[in-house]
C-alpha cells in the first residue's frame, strides 16, 4: 500500500496544474482532454471555496514548498486575496470557509465575515448542511484565536443547535437544515460531505468547549457510516437520515476516500471521540483497489487523482430513482439498477479542493509528518 507521503507529494506537484497565477485563485477543475491523444490537461473556471481550501492545505507544509507550488506566493497571501473576494460573495459556503482560512492560516480572524455569517444563521433562512457546519468550524477557529472574536459565540451556538436538531436517529445528517427545504422527495437524504464536515466541526467544538453532547452526536455519525462502509473501503454517497440506511452507493468520490473521511475522523479521535482508523486507512486502500473499474485513479503523469468511480447513467438517474422509491419507503431499492447502471466509469478530473483536502488532512509538513502520522496509526 502506498504510503500517505506518497499521496501528499502528488498533491504538492498536482496543484499548481489549477492555480491563476495573476488572480491568486483556483480554478474549479482540471479535466483530462477526451480529444487529444496526448492526455492534455484543460483548466475550467475559477472558484473561491477552493482557493480557501487549498490555502488550509498548503499552510501545512514549509513556506517554501508553498512558494514552489504558488509560484513564489504563499497561503497567508492566497487567504488575503480569498477574503477580499468574499466580502461581495453571496455564497454562504465560500464565506465560512474564507472566514475559518482567515483565524487558521492567517491567524487573524475577519470580523466583517463573522458578522455576515452570523446574520445569515440569525435570518433563520435555510442553509446547507455543509456550510452551516463550515460555519461552526470557522466560528471555533476564531475563538481559538481569540476568546472574545464579535459574533463567533452566537454563530457557533446557532450552527450547532441546528446541526443537532436536524440529526437523524441513527446519526445521519440531512442534506438541508430544515430537511424540509429540498421538499418531500429528498428532505430524508443526506450525502456524505453532509456527514463528514458535521462530524469534524462538532468534535472540535467539543474540544474546544468540552461540549459533550456535541462529541455524542459527532460519535454516532461517524459510528453509522463507519458501519455502511463498503467491503472494499468505500465511503458511500446518499444516506437516509430517518432510518441510517444507504439511499445510493454511487458515485465513490476519491477524495471522500484520501481525505475527507481521515480528515473528520481523525478530529473525532483527537477530540476525544471513538477511534475509526482501521475504516480510515480501509477507504484509503481504496485508491489502490477500487474494484468497480481497471484503469488507474492515482494519475502519476498528471500528479493527479481522478475524482470518481460512478455509474455510467444519465443525468444522475440512479441517484434520481433512489430518491423517489425510498421516499416512499425507506430502503426500497429498484432491482437491478447495478446492472443498468454498472459503475465502472472513472471521470478524469479533478478540482483542487481535493488535493488541498488531503494535505489539510494528514498535516503533511512536505510529506514527512504525514508519513509518521500514517506509520504510527496503521502500526
Amino acid at each position: 500500500m502506498p504510503r500517505v507521503r506518497d499521496y501528499t507529494d502528488l498533491a504538492l506537484r498536482g496543484l499548481p496544474a489549477s492555480f491563476i497565477t495573476d488572480t491568486l485563485e483556483f480554478s474549479q477543475t482540471v479535466r483530462e482532454s477526451e480529444t487529444s491523444s496526448s492526455g492534455a490537461l484543460s483548466r475550467e473556471g475559477h472558484n473561491l471555496r477552493y482557493a480557501a481550501i487549498v490555502a488550509l492545505g498548503l499552510a501545512t507544509v514549509a513556506e517554501e514548498t508553498q512558494r514552489w507550488v504558488l509560484h513564489g506566493r504563499t497561503a497567508h497571501d492566497l487567504v488575503t486575496a480569498a477574503v477580499t473576494r468574499a466580502a461581495t460573495s453571496r455564497d454562504p459556503g465560500a464565506i465560512a470557509l474564507v472566514a475559518w482560512a482567515a483565524a487558521e492560516v492567517n491567524g487573524a480572524p475577519d470580523t466583517k465575515l463573522l458578522d455576515r455569517i452570523a446574520g445569515m444563521l440569525e435570518s433563520g433562512d435555510p442553509q446547507p448542511t455543509v456550510d452551516t457546519a463550515w460555519m461552526l468550524t470557522a466560528a471555533v477557529a476564531s475563538l481559538t484565536i481569540n476568546h472574545t472574536t464579535p459574533r463567533a459565540a452566537d454563530i457557533a451556538r446557532i450552527s450547532r443547535e441546528r446541526l443537532l436538531e436536524a440529526q437523524g436517529p441513527e446519526g445521519i445528517f440531512p442534506h438541508a437544515l430544515p430537511p424540509t427545504a429540498l421538499g418531500r422527495l429528498r428532505a430524508h437524504v443526506g450525502c456524505f460531505a453532509d456527514q463528514v464536515y458535521p462530524i469534524q466541526a462538532l468534535a472540535r467544538l467539543a474540544a474546544f468547549t468540552t461540549d459533550p453532547e456535541a462529541l455524542t452526536a459527532a460519535n454516532l455519525a461517524a459510528g453509522r457510516i463507519c458501519e455502511l462502509q463498503g467491503d472494499a473501503g468505500q465511503w458511500w454517497w446518499h444516506y437516509d437520515a430517518r432510518d441510517g440506511s444507504v439511499v445510493e452507493r454511487y458515485p465513490v468520490y476519491s477524495v471522500h476516500q484520501h481525505a475527507m473521511a481521515p480528515m473528520a475522523l481523525l478530529d473525532l479521535a483527537i477530540s476525544g471521540g471513538d477511534d475509526h482508523t482501521d475504516a480510515v486507512f480501509r477507504g484509503l486502500d481504496w485508491l489502490r483497489t477500487h474494484p468497480e473499474v481497471d484503469d488507474e485513479l492515482v494519475s502519476e503523469e498528471h500528479a493527479l487523482i481522478w475524482r470518481k468511480a460512478g455509474r455510467r447513467e444519465p443525468a444522475k438517474a440512479a441517484r434520481k430513482i433512489a430518491a423517489v422509491t425510498t421516499s416512499i419507503h425507506p430502503g426500497w431499492h429498484l432491482p437491478g439498477i447495478d446492472t443498468v447502471f454498472p459503475a465502472n466509469r472513472i471521470d478524469r478530473e479533478c478540482r483542487p479542493y481535493e488535493l488541498g483536502w488531503l494535505l489539510y488532512a494528514w498535516s503533511a509538513t512536505d510529506g514527512d509528518t504525514a508519513s509518521r502520522i500514517a506509520e504510527g496509526m496503521h502500526s
